[in-house]
């Protein structure tokens, strides 16, 4: 009788009789054919949109192959069609391309391995009616992981987060993405008592709004010059200011808090070495005790300390000296 083949991977099953002087040759590719089928790690280069994996009776191919590395340029979505349609066929996939590549072997279901990911597919060998189905989407995992403080539920996000313990949702934990802190900078918000300062520790304030310091508090001292006779104050820069006189000058206060926010700053004025005299000229909105403006100390080195009280935007300033000639 005449040799024949094995049905899923085309092994040559040699006929009594058969193979006179050729035996071996045949025996050797069976055994070939025999090693990629456990084995083998089949390179397969993909173009276009359409290709067929073939198994060849008696014949090392490339559908013996256990796993498959799908590399080329296919020019879109490729379909890999698996011949004969009546081979059972198990194959590990590494899609390695920039395309999806779909397997089919007949009319039933066929699988997609998106492009750079991996997948474990079968051949059932249907003929007309083959189906290719992924081992790895019909894994179940549920009996073995805990259905509690895990991901196990990747399809929903609410729920995977729920079974970590988590209450924040996804949107609120991304507002950490990118975030560069340390443990111990997070950390800085550990406060015991909301309102009271606490050493290392941010800065809160009680539900009446209010924050107690148990220590000082301090700010930075901001130096101005004049020029063109004119010195800017910024309320931005903080709640104190010095300036050494140089020449004549006219003070500038500019960017005050929103009315309805108090803000209250000091400004030490200095002579020069040389007992000048500049003169300082303040802005209208600068209101004084019996509306006289006080005069700055003309001697050389002479300190002068004022300060500025405004709640209203600062259309009006309230001004005080509270130290004169402090040399």
């Amino acid at each position: 009788m005449p040799s024949t083949y094995t049905t899923n991977g085309g092994i040559e099953k040699i006929a009594t009789g058969e193979q006179s002087g050729s035996w071996g040759d045949t025996t050797n590719t069976n055994f070939d054919i025999i090693d990629r089928i456990t084995n083998g790690v089949g390179s397969i280069a993909l173009s276009g949109t359409s290709s067929n994996l073939q198994t060849s009776d008696g014949a090392l191919s490339d559908g013996h192959y256990k796993a498959l590395i799908l590399t080329g340029s296919p020019s879109g979505t490729h379909t890999i069609t698996v011949l004969p349609n009546d081979a059972q066929k198990i194959y590990f996939v590494n899609n390695t391309t920039s395309q999806s590549v779909i397997f089919d072997q007949g009319s039933g279901s066929n699988v997609t391995v998106p492009a750079n990911t991996s997948d474990i597919i079968y051949c059932d060998g249907g003929g007309a009616a083959g189906a290719v189905v992924s081992l790895i989407d019909d894994v179940d995992l549920t009996g073995y992981m805990q259905s509690a403080n895990n991901l196990s539920d990747v399809t929903n996000a609410a729920t995977a987060l729920t079974n970590l313990g988590l209450t924040a949702t996804a949107a609120e934990i991304n507002k950490l993405d990118g975030a560069t802190v340390t443990t111990a900078e997070i950390n800085y918000n550990d406060i015991t008592t909301l309102g009271t300062s606490e050493a290392s520790k941010t800065v809160t304030a009680d539900a009446n709004t209010v924050t107690t310091f148990a220590g000082g508090a301090n700010g930075n001292s901001t130096s101005v010059s004049s020029s063109s006779n004119t010195t800017t104050l910024n309320c931005r820069l903080g709640n104190d200011f010095t300036t050494t006189l140089s020449e004549a000058t006219t003070f500038d206060f500019t960017n005050p808090p929103a009315s309805g926010r108090d803000f209250t700053f000091s400004l030490k004025i200095v002579q020069d070495s040389s007992g000048s005299g500049y003169s300082v000229t303040w802005p209208n909105s600068v209101k004084w005790t019996s509306g006289t403006a006080p005069s700055t100390t003309n001697t050389a080195d002479a300190v002068d300390i004022f300060t500025f009280y405004t709640n209203d935007g600062g259309s009006n300033f309230y001004g005080f000296r509270v130290g004169r000639d402090m040399g």
